[in-house]
């Protein structure tokens, strides 16, 4: 008969291997691809969301190559590495407290390069930032007979903490260029160079001249270099699973990819095993106000977020001047990679989706209150949603909805332009049914066109699609179901299938044609 493996303790906000490891805790055993990645080169930059474990992996790149061997004992690591080689290590982190303007942040590195200078025993004459960086690289190797490695956490964090203020955040930026420019020519003198954040900020203005680092977040080899995989749950964490149900953990938080294996965001896991309770563990922890702010300026259609196109230099499109909402909505981790075609030679289109249920259903409740109706309505309608879908009541439904969008003030339309594109009306509506976790498919192709949104829902079909008219209804929505043949793709399915043709009116802002039928088994 298997023994069970005894329950540990939980690294819940543990970013040291030293405390995780002498503390007894559940540990993902990463420093296998740690190594891995140490062999294959020596300058790298890795973009990962907030909360996933990228300031764990720093620190196991610091205690390897400082040579702390029995950090690693029964690790992958223990066999693999070189414990007779010991390299100084300058750690950089801005993960702590937010600085508000240039001046506390040259304060702050001045701070952090004194911390080094003491730690590695080495003592600094400069008085510039650049100067003094260069020349602890220089000392450190000179007198501990090793290169340096330089491992920097949050390299992009003193900018994210200013994105709303364009000044204050290109002062940021340009103060890091500056710092981050010392790099270039110390390469002499340095053995390993490891960058993580959250954004990837463009690579050849902050970075310039750094033409040998080499970013991975999106290489298929380190897609799980941070993060839970699939097995790690299975096996690491078999302790945890009993009395959990496990496809319910899938569908809720797996589902990040870098082209690679998928992953798991560390922190939902380890809050979910400690309240045993399916909650947003990670979206609740950081509102995206900035984000849907930026969606509603851009009048982004938010159904378009299921999936959504876009290639490499959209996606890495974020600096201070200029953000695609795209290469947001991903870096932040909102949304993921769900795959990637060639079209033809060189040319590379990935395809953006929610990771999971979580984000999927948090940020659209966020978006509904971005794009105008008031939590409180908000939270009723979804509420009463949901008893509507199980018995079909479609009368109900249209009350209800032209409900939530009544509840908007007029105040809100006068201050917003938000309201003057189509995609509106679409976005609200589709939002609200987002916002419970129903298995939607948005603009769904058939042999006639596509669908602008089906619901699935014990043992249901509804077919939507919307039109959106100067003022009186025209039928003009459900004549389209109708003479497509849009429930074609569903009859195998031998379930109720409801189709639902709806007007909004510009001028009333408001649903004005609501026109349904019902097709049985």
């Amino acid at each position: 008969m298997a023994v069970e493996s005894p329950r540990r303790k939980l690294p819940i906000g543990i970013q040291t291997l030293a405390k995780l490891r002498q503390q007894g805790c559940y540990y993902v055993d990463k420093t296998g691809l740690a190594i891995d990645l140490i062999d294959s080169g020596s300058y790298f930059f890795l973009s990962r969301p907030r909360r996933f474990g990228k300031s764990l992996l720093v620190d196991t790149f610091k205690e390897l190559f400082e040579g702390n061997r029995a950090l690693f004992e029964g690790l992958a690591a223990e066999t693999r590495w070189d414990w007779t080689r010991r390299h100084p290590v300058i750690r950089i982190s801005f993960a702590d407290g937010v600085l508000q303007s240039r001046a506390e942040l040259e304060r702050r590195i001045f701070e952090i390069l004194g911390d080094a200078q003491r730690e590695l025993g080495v003592q600094g004459t400069y008085e510039s930032i650049a100067s003094r960086f260069a020349e602890l690289i220089r000392l450190a190797h000179e007198q501990h007979g090793q290169s340096a490695v330089v491992l920097i956490d949050e390299y992009d964090k003193p900018i994210l903490d200013n994105i709303t203020d364009p000044e204050i955040a290109r002062q940021m930026r340009d103060g890091l260029m500056n710092f981050y420019s010392v790099l270039k020519d110390a390469d002499a003198h340095l053995k390993f160079v490891f960058l993580t954040g959250v954004s990837r900020f463009s690579m050849a203005g902050l970075f310039s001249g750094l033409n040998h680092l080499q970013n991975i977040t999106l290489d298929e080899r380190w897609s799980a270099l941070c993060g839970y995989t699939d097995a790690d749950v299975d096996t690491v964490f078999a302790p945890e699973l009993p009395g959990l149900d496990r496809e319910e953990i899938r569908r809720r938080y797996n589902g990040y990819n870098w082209l690679g294996e998928s992953v798991y965001n560390p922190f939902d896991l380890l809050r979910l095993f400690e309240s045993r309770e399916f909650r947003p563990y990670w979206f609740e922890t950081g509102a995206p106000t900035f984000l849907v702010k930026l969606l509603a300026e851009q009048h982004f259609h938010t159904p378009d977020l299921s999936s959504l196109q876009s290639d490499l230099s959209l996606l890495s499109s974020f600096d201070v001047d200029h953000i695609a909402p795209e290469a947001l909505l991903f870096q932040t981790g909102y949304l993921t990679l769900h795959g990637v075609s060639r079209p033809m030679p060189g040319e590379q289109i990935y395809t953006l989706g929610y990771p999971n249920r979580e984000v999927e259903t948090s940020l659209n409740r966020a978006l509904l209150v971005g794009y105008g109706v008031p939590e409180r309505q908000a939270l009723n309608a979804r509420i009463r949603l949901i008893e509507i879908l199980k018995t079909a009541n479609l009368p109900a439904m249209q009350v209800l909805l032209r409900a939530l969008f009544a509840s908007i003030p007029n105040d809100w339309y006068r201050k917003n332009e938000l309201a003057g594109f189509e995609g509106y009306y679409a976005s609200v509506f589709y939002s609200h049914f987002a916002a419970l976790g129903l298995d939607i498919r948005v603009e769904d192709a058939t042999h006639h066109g596509r669908i602008d949104m089906v619901v699935l829902f014990e043992g249901r079909v509804f077919i939507f699609e919307f039109k959106v008219v100067e003022q009186a209804a025209r039928g003009e929505a459900l004549r389209q179901i109708r003479e497509r043949g849009y429930a074609d793709k569903y009859r195998s399915r031998g379930e109720p299938i409801h189709l639902i043709g709806v007007e909004f009116s510009k001028a009333d802002r408001n649903i004005v044609g609501f026109e349904v039928e019902t097709l049985t088994a």
